[in-house]
């Protein structure tokens, strides 16, 4: 059978959409006879149930549409006639986009090119002078990036000996820093390995090919070999970012799945993550469960920020953990959106209201990347801001959940529910303006390694995994904190092969 992502032809496509229209259309037909039948069938003491069956399989039949012909977006639909006080706040508060005009490129090395007239073109076009001067310091100027091809070179490097005249002793001169004894490739080698496949997410086989390109013959065998060996010099840091995040106040906290692929079936593993403002840690398990998570945070003392994976709840009430949680406003508003595909109207309210808790927190910048007393000015703006603005908007959303009556099983009905379930998460950050509203910020970190996963499908090996989880801590923690991932890697690889055991954090960590 061809499926519709398996059609190329354009008409094809049309008549395929056409079919499925009618489709939809006779099923919704046959769902109206059915409840008309049951109806009869059940009597008056039926219909209550049948509005709910009804409701329910038609919200089914407009999810699948939405599937078919429908944009992936969290978007919210524009306010329209009704929207005017919606569209008015939206002019006022968004900043006009800058277009794609030129950047500075402050970081590119910069080099000038002359350009001059051969000696028989500089003919005057007015009076025949073949002889026209130079006008001193006079140049049209213009700006052009381009690329500089990247270059192995082999280098031979010769370690000098000396002999004393006694002839009882010789001295070598110390040669380059090995990762591997005897080792061919050289420490800025493996570091562009790393950070091409961890950072810029291309697998080991795709690197290959890009170097033979490039007149480099190597196999991934020997490029994994070189990641490998790198682990045991740059765990000690791996470890020290760990204990830097598990002392945060508050954590982001959200995992992923990740494939094991040793073995046949695959396995499913776990990619757990806590970010703060300047670091995230990344750490792979086999587990998902309560268990696992508190091998994760490794007794860590303090709020967590997470969405509503019922692992957190039960964290928080855990005798082995003292946490807070602190849910996630995005979570609660991606199912009232949901839900607003099948009914605008109810959930058109609590949108607006969250809608206006984001702009509210516009006024501010986030505290998290302060220091000293722009941090503290920040966090006291903050709170006022919430006392007076945010606490009202927290108490009609509130009023208005318990007086909703939706059909049970709708997405209506379960948005509802998840919102009064996580109530005292979601309120948390009225009581502590440090709290962001959402846990956002460590899912933007998570999509490295999502990307990642996508593109070699995971780990060939539990040594994969640990190679994995320690380059994504450290490339993430680098960005973070505002030192470039490959100037870092190469500065921590050096001082752990010179002193091994030695920790390296990022510059902008120990500030």
């Amino acid at each position: 059978m061809t499926t519709l992502e398996h059609i190329d032809n354009l008409e094809v496509a049309k008549q395929a959409l056409l079919l499925l229209e009618k489709e939809n259309e006779r099923l919704h037909q046959r769902i109206r006879e059915l409840a008309k039948e049951n109806a009869a069938l059940r009597g008056e003491d039926g219909k209550k149930q049948l509005e709910i069956e009804l409701a329910t399989l038609q919200e089914r039949l407009a999810q699948m549409q939405r599937r078919l012909y429908g944009a992936s977006s969290e978007k919210q639909p524009g306010p329209g006639k009704a929207g005017k006080e919606d569209k008015e706040d939206k002019t006022a508060d968004n900043k006009p986009r800058r277009g794609h005009g030129r950047r500075p490129q402050l970081a590119l090395k910069r080099e000038e090119k002359r350009h001059e007239l051969d000696p028989g073109e500089r003919t005057c076009g007015v009076c025949g002078n073949e002889d026209m001067k130079e006008w001193r310091n006079q140049f049209e100027e213009s700006e052009e990036i381009t690329v500089v091809e990247r270059r192995f070179v082999l280098v031979t490097h010769k370690r000098q000996k000396y002999r004393c005249r006694c002839n009882s002793n010789v001295v070598t001169a110390p040669g380059p820093l090995k990762l591997r004894p005897k080792g061919r490739y050289s420490l800025e080698f493996a570091v562009e390995v790393v950070v091409d496949k961890y950072a810029d997410n291309l697998p080991l086989d795709r690197q290959v090919r890009r170097m033979r390109r490039e007149g480099l013959e190597v196999t991934s065998a020997v490029l994994w070999d070189y990641l490998s060996a790198m682990l045991p010099h740059l765990l000690p840091s791996y470890e020290a970012i760990g204990d830097y995040q598990f002392g945060r106040p508050y954590l982001h906290v959200d995992e992923t799945p990740w494939r094991l692929l040793a073995g046949r079936p695959s396995k499913r593993w776990w990619l757990w993550g806590a970010a703060s403002a300047k670091a995230v840690y990344f750490w792979l398990h086999p587990g998902r469960s309560v268990e696992a998570a508190l091998d994760f945070l490794a007794g860590y003392r303090g709020k967590l920020i997470v969405d509503g994976y019922q692992v957190y709840q039960s964290l928080a009430r855990n005798s082995r953990a003292r946490l807070w949680l602190v849910n996630c406003w995005t979570h609660a508003r991606r199912k009232f959106l949901e839900a607003s595909k099948n009914d605008p109207r109810v959930c058109q309210p609590i949108l607006s209201w969250i809608q206006k808790l984001y702009r509210l927190e516009r006024h501010v910048s986030d505290p998290a990347t302060m220091t000293g007393k722009d941090r503290r000015r920040a966090l006291k703006k903050r709170w006022k801001l919430r006392q007076r603005y945010a606490r009202p908007l927290i108490k009609a959303i509130r009023t208005w959940a318990l007086r909703q009556s939706a059909l049970p099983g709708s997405a209506s009905s379960k948005a509802i529910t998840y919102l009064l379930k996580h109530w005292h998460g979601l309120t948390r950050f009225l009581d502590d303006p440090s709290l962001p509203l959402d846990n956002n910020f460590i899912e933007r970190e998570l999509r490295t390694p999502v990307i990642g996963r996508k593109n070699h499908y995971g780990s060939r090996s539990v040594r994969g995994t640990e190679v994995a989880a320690v380059f994504y801590t450290l490339i993430g923690t680098a960005r973070l904190a505002g030192e470039e991932p490959k100037a870092y890697l190469l500065r921590a690889l050096r001082a752990a092969i010179e002193q091994p055991g030695t920790v390296t954090l990022p510059r902008g960590l120990r500030s």
